[in-house]
């Protein structure tokens, strides 16, 4: 029997498909800079996907806030408030991770905050 996605689980694809299916070199060596056109191409991507998951509205917050986490300012303060791993072989796999568990964590607190009461 088919069921169908929850909010939350489409959010969740429509973030991985536009994070990893359609993220380039181009895009993943520019996307720190909110004055090159990658970071702009890779938001609106995720724009696009999520508002197809999730409603225009949530594809727009959900958006540009991708965007905002992708400069890896709030990233690269949160390894130093918690003195995460940032130097040596892990540091990379920490950061990639802590990045998309920031992305999809978000995505959980947009569907919950706009999910109507139970």
């Amino acid at each position: 029997m088919y069921a169908a996605l929850t909010p939350f689980e489409r959010g969740m694809v429509a973030h991985l498909v536009a994070d990893w299916l359609f993220q380039n070199h181009w895009i993943a060596q520019n996307k720190s800079s909110l004055r090159h056109p990658a970071a702009w191409v890779h938001g609106f991507i995720h724009i696009l996907l999520l508002a197809l998951a999730l409603g225009w509205l949530g594809g727009l917050v959900l958006g540009v806030i991708h965007m905002l986490i992708d400069t890896r300012a709030p990233m690269s303060w949160w390894r130093g408030f918690i003195r995460q791993t940032s130097e040596g072989p892990a540091a990379m796999t920490t950061a990639v991770w802590a990045d998309q568990v920031l992305h999809i964590a978000l995505i959980a607190v947009w569907v919950a905050l706009m999910s109507p009461p139970i």
